[in-house]
């Protein structure tokens, strides 16, 4: 959420950051709805004042006398306009608010303007695109349906949701041991959150009123299925005051996530490159504001270092004004390369997200002072698994069509290679 108070007093510059990042919020409305709400609470305190007054005459009254039933009459309308005024008050705090939480996150003033993927800005490649000389598409490998079976997901739940099988199996749980392993030399606290999560929940993180179309819902007991374990993992300390000296708290989870993904079609979804339920090890940040720019280029080395160690040429984006979503001030997204695809698969994003989550969730700390501060919430992959895996088996690919397992796994495979043997 917003901070409402800046929001008055720089409406202009609120309009130009809500236009940079391509969202449609008409903030005459909020000036309308906030106008409104302070003239009701004004309202509503004179009201409820005079009342306490006409009660403090009363009680100097002599009982049953003609100016004691006078105000006993006086306060009987006074209260009858209080309940008004408090019904209307609660009626507008509902719709400013409701209003407020459709109103995204700025950008920060390092993010590059522009409309769309073309104008994000690259910032660093590692790694040799070449390097791989018998690559091909990983859907392609003799063998891929073998370990990766979609058919039979399909039949079990419907298209989006593979069984993976054997090797890949193996080397989807080596995967996520790597990277917890080294999220842990890295500080963060590991957690297994629930996969499902209330609407409070999904509000705070800014899914909600965001991203409805793309989790899946309960049927009754209007629970969501995460998108990523940064929706639980953020609301652990919903509603909370944290002491200064605890800042930054790092925490990560590995679980599987869940997504519609509606509207993705043709190569985007072959193979690996798009499933509606995948595993992922987020990375998840509580900072002081003052260092929470600082603690993004860490995250984001948190995840590129995976990257180095696997051997697989990524590179790194600034996403521009119009790429970043709902409640994100500033990402990056770190895309690794896709030899037989000869494409950039995203496998990680790394958000500041300032105090828009913070606020929606209640989190906040206590300076030195003794005064209570939001805190500026970060998170990013470390990583998201499938498109990893398509690009190790695409970058890997020798030309008998094994796979060679990058070394940092293989004190978890049985076998330095995978084949269809």
């Amino acid at each position: 959420m917003i901070d409402t108070k800046y929001l008055r007093e720089n409406l202009l510059l609120v309009e130009e950051g809500i236009r940079k990042k391509k969202f449609n919020c008409n903030l005459d409305i909020f000036v309308d709805l906030d106008e409104k709400r302070r003239a009701i609470i004004g309202a509503a305190e004179k009201a409820r004042a005079c009342q306490k007054a006409a009660n403090t005459e009363m009680a100097k009254l002599e009982k049953g006398s003609s100016d004691f039933l006078n105000k006993i009459s006086e306060l009987k309308v006074l209260s009858s306009q209080v309940k008004e005024l408090q019904a209307e008050q609660q009626r507008i705090e509902s719709s400013w608010r409701s209003f407020v939480m459709t109103i995204p996150n700025l950008p920060h003033v390092s993010v590059p303007v522009g409309e769309n993927e073309g104008d994000n800005e690259v910032l660093k490649t590692w790694g040799d695109k070449n390097a791989s000389s018998y690559a091909k598409p990983h859907y392609n490998i003799p063998w891929f349906e073998k370990y990766v079976d979609l058919s039979r997901g399909s039949k079990v739940t419907g298209a989006g949701f593979p069984f993976l099988v054997g090797n890949l199996a193996i080397l989807t749980r080596a995967l996520i041991s790597f990277f917890l392993d080294e999220a842990a030399k890295a500080g963060y606290t590991e957690l297994i959150p629930p996969l499902l999560v209330n609407t409070e929940s999904a509000t705070a993180t800014g899914q909600l009123p965001d991203k409805e179309g793309l989790m899946y819902q309960t049927v009754s007991d209007e629970l969501y299925l995460i998108p990523t374990s940064e929706v639980p993992l953020t609301n652990f300390y919903r509603n909370e005051i944290l002491s200064v000296n605890l800042l930054p708290i790092y925490h990560c989870a590995a679980t599987p996530c869940f997504r519609r993904e509606a509207g993705s079609y043709g190569k985007e979804v072959r193979g690996l490159n798009r499933v509606h339920q995948f595993d992922k090890v987020e990375l998840v940040k509580w900072t002081h504001p003052e260092s929470s720019f600082e603690e993004l280029e860490k995250l984001r080395n948190n995840a590129e270092q995976l990257l180095v160690k696997l051997g697989l040429p990524y590179r790194v984006l600034s996403m521009c004004s119009g790429e970043l979503g709902f409640p994100h001030s500033k990402q990056y997204d770190l895309e690794v390369w896709a030899a037989g695809q000869k494409r950039w698969l995203e496998v990680s994003s790394c958000s500041n997200f300032t105090d828009f989550q913070a606020r929606r969730a209640g989190i906040r700390y206590r300076d030195g002072k003794g005064e209570t501060q939001f805190v500026h919430t970060l998170n990013g992959s470390g990583l998201a698994l499938p498109r990893v895996l398509a690009a190790i088996l695409e970058n890997n690919l020798r030309k008998d069509d094994s796979v060679m397992v990058p070394e940092v796994l293989q004190p978890w495979m049985k076998n330095k290679t995978i084949s269809g043997d």
